[in-house]
């Protein structure tokens, strides 16, 4: 096929921008000189594409999107700073992706997700992959999620927060602490309602090891959410009676983590009055 019929004449393209032979551009698309975009990529109509931006293979991005434009950030000065998405992400209407903020910083989208209409993504939030984000979600600067978290719609994510690995968080929630990974949180204010039993399911983790691994995920999610211990015993406890649980000693390792590191928002904490006080 020849560019002519990948390209459209409206889309406006700088001559420095790096596009595969592939790569599709839809009408009145802008793309800036700094821009490069691998093979099988669609870009929709509208979308504006600028910045330091690296796009992988086989991603869609569709109509209205903007993408690697300067962040929403008064410390910015201008500084070369960066976007990175990878193969096979599905970005849906007028997302916005912002650049990071501190010279060679980047905005990093993995792979596999799926971000859908107005998602906004500030700077320096890092995505890893299969992550599923509904509707007019907004994540404030520096979110870290984890891999095969599913995010609700119509919620905020509070600035340096940390969500888990298959996490779940209901939509309309107020997201302003870490989100411990396998849980299922909701609410205003936000608390952990229990384990994220169906998502744990749909992957496979409940039938491994004849159950054992889901078991001892129940009894740590028992040990710190629905007992009267404090934290840290309670991560003592899991420690020991799950030495060769990968899933409960990540999870026991994001909570000390949590917990400890400065900047850290800390763990959100459980529905009970007993954790609430806590």
């Amino acid at each position: 096929m020849s560019l002519t019929t990948l390209i459209h004449p409206t889309a406006v393209i700088h001559a420095g921008a790096t596009l595969h032979p592939t790569v599709k551009v839809g009408p009145y698309a802008v793309i800036g000189e700094k821009v490069t975009i691998g093979p099988g990529t669609e870009i929709g109509a509208h979308v504006v594409i600028d910045g330091h931006t690296e796009i992988g293979a086989n991603n869609q991005i569709f109509p209205g999107a903007v993408i690697g434009i300067e962040p929403q950030d008064l410390k910015y000065d201008g500084s070369v700073s960066l976007v990175k998405i990878g193969d096979n992400n599905r970005i849906r209407e007028y997302v916005t992706i912002n650049r990071a903020t501190h010279a060679g910083e980047a905005t990093v989208v993995g792979n596999d997700n799926l971000l859908m209409a107005y998602v906004h993504v500030a700077h320096n939030c890092v995505l890893a992959d299969q992550v599923i984000i509904a509707n007019a979600v907004s994540l404030a600067g520096h979110v870290e999620i984890e891999s095969n978290a599913v995010i609700g719609g119509v919620l905020g994510i509070h600035q340096f927060v940390h969500i888990g690995r298959y996490a779940m968080l209901g939509g309309m929630s107020r997201i302003d602490r870490d989100v411990p990974p396998y849980m299922v949180v909701e609410g205003n204010p936000c608390r952990v309602r229990g384990l994220n039993a169906i998502g744990l399911k749909r992957a496979g983790i409940t039938a491994l090891e004849g159950g054992r691994y889901y078991r001892e995920l129940k009894e740590a999610h028992r040990l710190l959410y629905r007992s009267d211990l404090p934290l840290q015993t309670a991560l003592s406890q899991i420690e020991a009676s799950a030495q060769h649980n990968d899933f409960v000693q990540h999870l026991r390792q994001f909570l000390l983590t949590s917990s400890n590191e400065a900047g850290r928002r800390g763990p959100m904490v459980g529905s009970s009055r007993a954790k609430a006080t806590q």
